[in-house]
């Protein structure tokens, strides 16, 4: 009689001592047009966010945003890089930066906790978008002035997707894969 566990050994194949193992790599060169393109969208999205936080005389470019910019223009494909993930993650990780502080006050430890709870919060929100922690740790580090971080931090977001944007009509890519 035979049990199902030597029926499933006996049609399991063999690794093949000559088969190499796959391991992945690095990406493929990207063509130098498609360099030059994100390169040039990522500085110019960047720039306008400088010029309009000059004369609003406030600070738009904070370095999360420099990172999210990065993943429209370099990868626009992944879930990450769409208006969701941008826009929906930096602002609840904000909005759990500015919760933390309204906890523990803001400081170091302080942070570190926002911007680990701002992980679970965009997870959970379906809405992952890495550089976003960061931001949720500037906000508990600095403790800044709720509705114009909040404010300056969604029209900049609405800023690097349209960028996004334009740079996908010149390129004919489709972006975003999703909005919402």
């Amino acid at each position: 009689m035979t049990t199902a566990a030597q029926t499933i050994e006996a049609t399991t194949p063999e690794p093949s001592a000559t088969a190499p193992v796959r391991r992945p790599g690095p990406p493929p060169r990207p063509r130098p047009l498609a360099v030059l393109v994100a390169t040039g969208t990522s500085t110019a999205a960047l720039l306008l966010l400088v010029a309009l936080g000059t004369v609003l005389h406030h600070p738009l470019l904070i370095p999360p945003l420099a990172a999210s910019m990065a993943l429209v223009a370099a990868s626009p494909d992944l879930p990450l890089s769409q208006p969701r993930s941008v826009i929906g993650g930096q602002l609840l990780s904000a909005l759990t930066g500015f919760a933390v502080v309204a906890v523990a006050g803001p400081g170091l430890w302080s942070a570190a906790v926002a911007g680990g709870l701002a992980l679970g919060a965009m997870m959970l929100a379906r809405a992952p978008h890495s550089p976003a922690a960061a931001t949720a740790v500037i906000v508990a580090l600095g403790s800044p002035p709720f509705w114009t971080f909040t404010g300056l931090l969604t029209a900049s977001c609405v800023l690097l997707v349209a960028a996004g944007r334009l740079m996908a009509r010149a390129t004919r890519r489709t972006y975003p894969v999703y909005w919402f």
